[in-house]
């Protein structure tokens, strides 16, 4: 079992990411719970709009993107406050991914209104010590978005993920806020095959890594 060493200089908080269906959730569970860390998820069941965004994504997108909006705000704003049985803090998303669902469906004179309003409060949110982007084919992504069966994802379509897909693409290539490590997460099952995730682990743990890595792990096929 890999033990993480609690010098001031090692990872004290970790946030997992990928389009919806890339298993960041439940990727963050498990190595909370190797690591007796701080679990910190993503409230998107507290969001009224959400099922009626994906029924009518042009009518709801701006309330469902302010609620999400002025909730990982406020969690962010909450995260800190002393924790002392905890040395680790694992979080299943990152605040800088807000402007991603943003910009992607919003209108222009929504999105005016949004960059205002994000702008008088970014600059107050911690930043990881390293984000991990679980990168995903997008028949993967919808593979494991019809296995898990939430009833308002049912009617989510190819082409919505496809652009989602990309625009997270597009966000990570070019991020620079917090030290990053990009996974290759399409043949891999971390959650069923114990090797995986060991080596997932080790991937994150690792204390050699440059600002940017791109980890693709070897099928097995």
């Amino acid at each position: 079992m890999i033990q993480l060493q609690t010098r001031p200089s090692d990872i004290r908080y970790v946030a997992i990411e990928g389009v919806i269906g890339a298993g960041k959730t439940t990727l963050a569970k498990m190595i909370t719970e190797r690591l007796n860390a701080k679990l910190v998820l993503e409230k998107f069941e507290e969001n009224p709009f959400l099922p009626k965004f994906y029924e009518d994504p042009d009518h709801y997108a701006f309330q469902t993107q302010i609620f999400f909006l002025l909730s990982r705000y406020k969690q962010q704003q909450e995260l800190f406050q002393g924790d002392l049985f905890h040395n680790v803090l694992v979080s299943d998303y990152i605040f800088d991914k807000d402007k991603i669902f943003a910009y992607l469906t919003l209108q222009d004179d929504e999105l005016k209104l949004y960059e205002t309003l994000i702008g008088t409060i970014e600059k107050n949110i911690p930043t990881p010590d390293l984000v991990v982007y679980l990168q995903s084919s997008v028949e993967r992504l919808m593979s494991n978005i019809k296995r898990r069966g939430r009833s308002y994802e049912e009617n989510m379509s190819d082409e919505y993920i496809k652009d989602l897909n990309e625009a997270y693409n597009y966000f990570f290539f070019r991020y620079k806020s917090a030290p990053l490590l990009i996974i290759n997460s399409t043949e891999i099952d971390f959650v069923n095959d114990p090797e995986d995730f060991e080596d997932l682990l080790k991937q994150i743990l690792r204390t050699d890594k440059a600002p940017v890595e791109y980890y693709n792990p070897k099928s097995k096929k």
